[in-house]
């Protein structure tokens, strides 16, 4: 056992490194993304599945109550919390749709979405980018491996680099942390 849990660790290690060798800059770009809609008066929009989708609500719960730093809340939604939607949704117009038209009904022009998969291939949340995007709003990704389709359907997809779900899993929070740690600072 002890041979295992040196080893996961020894992966995380390495997807950190690899991770600070080749995303800093696009973790600074989004972070820019994030300040700039939210002090413009706009609100972040998440969705994700699975991991993901609790990724998302993690996210969104940072920025409506706090994430280090004492200020006003920030209008963070997870598309994934709401069970009457995305079963209604789900059930009347297919699982491809729980989130598009969840944007189609919320996004405005100036705001964004997170979207997030670790393939970067979720039909799901290609559709919801893509709709977000025509709607005028900004659109961030937070995917895997090769980026997948979400490499067309986002402004910016902050690919992290590795072909396993877990580390994958492990840098989208870490991530996340470190955009709502921006987000604290500008306020």
């Amino acid at each position: 056992m002890k041979e295992m849990i040196q080893a996961e660790l020894n992966a995380h290690q390495e997807t950190i490194q690899a991770t600070i060798a080749n995303m800093v800059p696009n973790i600074e770009r989004a972070a820019q993304m994030m300040v700039e809609t939210l002090q413009s008066g706009h609100k972040i929009l998440l969705c994700g599945n699975g991991g993901s989708a609790a990724d998302a609500q993690h996210i969104a719960a940072e920025l409506t109550g706090r994430y280090k730093s004492e200020r006003k809340g920030l209008p963070g939604i997870a598309l994934t919390t709401d069970t009457s939607a995305l079963t209604a949704i789900a059930n009347d117009y297919g699982y491809a749709r729980i989130f598009d038209r969840q944007v189609e009904a919320l996004a405005n022009k100036g705001d964004m979405l997170i979207g997030i998969s670790t393939s970067g291939n979720s039909d799901n949340i290609i559709s919801a980018l893509d709709l977000a995007k025509s709607l005028g709003c900004k659109t961030l990704g937070f995917s895997g491996r090769s980026g997948g389709k979400m490499n067309e359907s986002c402004d910016l997809n902050l690919v992290v680099p590795s072909e396993d779900t877990p580390r994958i899993q492990e840098m989208h929070i870490l991530i996340g942390h470190i955009l709502c740690q921006a987000v604290d600072d500008s306020y």
